[in-house]
């Protein structure tokens, strides 16, 4: 599993200055590696209707589909919490939709405390379009 680069992890935590989180205050920031090298930072964006919120992790992965990237290589999420952030489920299906279930996935809390994964670690038993 690849390990991240300080670079896509200082991507990430900038990303949690950004973040529009009135109503929950907890940041999340995340930054998406392409397999072109190319990186995609994302915030969470709340809403008054929380249904209506989007996670950092898909607003990344939305920023670099809308701009025409469908290889993912890496995906770096960081919280400001004690242990490393994890993807909610919303997130994991997504990742899922676009990521070999090897990709790595690096997770980071406070005080660089960090986490790797892979997406099929994740979400294990994945829907896909092979089951439509």
């Amino acid at each position: 599993m690849g390990k991240a680069k300080q670079a896509w992890i200082d991507v990430a935590v900038a990303a949690l200055a950004k973040t529009y989180t009135p109503y929950s205050h907890f940041p999340v920031g995340a930054c998406l590696v392409t397999k072109s090298g190319r990186t995609y930072q994302g915030v969470n964006i709340e809403n008054a209707s929380y249904g209506l919120t989007n996670c950092a992790e898909r607003t990344a992965f939305f920023k670099a589909v809308s701009e025409g990237e469908r290889e993912f290589d890496h995906l770096v999420i960081a919280g400001h919490t004690q242990e490393p952030i994890s993807p909610c489920g919303a997130c994991r299906q997504v990742m899922a939709e676009f990521c070999a279930p090897d990709m790595p996935v690096t997770l980071i809390g406070d005080h660089g405390v960090q986490k790797q994964t892979t997406v099929g670690a994740l979400l294990p038993y994945t829907f896909t379009k092979a089951d439509l």
